[in-house]
């Protein structure tokens, strides 16, 4: 028995999901914050080893997670997320201590579940059932404007996906009334292939915006041709009894923060 785990929550951990997701042979998650044994600043399904939360408790987050999606003897992979466009294909699952330095995840193996953390970025789950494959992608403002989402779309494709059939969903992220930004933000994302201007409008503070990191990202999959992309729409800034936000964190001068899962598997 871990340490204290006695007096934690031990309900199982109920995610998120979207219509849009369901196919036979594939199950998928977002995970709230609800339903984990994590405490203080962390309380709840902190899954990210790397946050400065215990790794025990981590760990038995991260089982209750795999066990909600019915994977008690499967197994969960995530990534060292660097807000990169690169994008790896998962032919065998890798120990915590050895994860891959992207952004974006694609395979074809079963009971392999492709896990994305976040805490204000869009995590985005893919599959095309028909062909028996899915990816998962970490969309921060500066990954997806480098082209993570295209990066999965394409190992995909390269798997034997059909853009399509691609069927792509955009997990609790950071709405566009809570990101405030500043002058500079708008060049930022011109950089990409979108027009700034789409995705800002002005925020009450005189040179500062409001960027729609979901509709970005929706729009980046649609350019990249799948065939059909959409947001749960859940802003997980305001709402702190569900969702982790680095953005509240560092509001609130907290030093840290907990890492929400989401993740997708083929089931056979």
């Amino acid at each position: 028995m871990i340490p204290g785990l006695a007096n934690r929550d031990t309900a199982t951990p109920a995610p998120l999901t979207l219509d849009a997701l369901q196919a036979d042979g594939v199950v998928h998650g977002f995970f709230t914050r609800q339903g984990g044994v994590s405490a203080g600043i962390y309380a709840g399904l902190n899954c990210g080893p790397g946050s400065g939360d215990d790794r025990a408790y981590v760990r038995q987050n991260r089982r209750r997670a795999k066990a909600a999606l019915g994977l008690d003897a499967g197994d969960l992979v995530s990534l060292h997320q660097a807000h990169t466009a690169a994008c790896v294909t998962v032919t065998r699952p890798w120990p915590d201590g050895a994860r891959p330095r992207a952004d974006g995840m694609a395979s074809d193996r079963a009971q392999v579940a492709l896990g994305v953390l976040t805490a204000d970025c869009a995590p985005v789950l893919f599959h095309d059932a028909a062909a028996g494959v899915i990816g998962a992608a970490h969309a921060g403002w500066r990954g997806a404007v480098d082209g993570v989402l295209d990066s999965t779309v394409d190992a995909m494709v390269a798997l034997g996906a059909e853009r399509a059939r691609i069927v792509a969903g955009i997990g609790p992220t950071i709405g566009p009334q809570s990101y405030e930004v500043g002058p500079e933000f708008p060049e930022r994302v011109e950089q990409g292939p979108m027009a700034a201007s789409d995705f800002f409008q002005p925020a009450a503070r005189d040179g500062h915006f409001l960027f729609d990191l979901p509709g970005y990202v929706r729009a980046r999959l649609l350019r990249a041709r799948v065939g059909h992309a959409e947001w749960i729409g859940e802003d997980t800034v305001p709402d702190a009894t569900r969702f982790f936000s680095y953005r509240r964190a560092t509001h609130r001068g907290e030093g840290d923060y907990g890492r929400l899962l989401s993740a997708i598997a083929l089931t056979g």
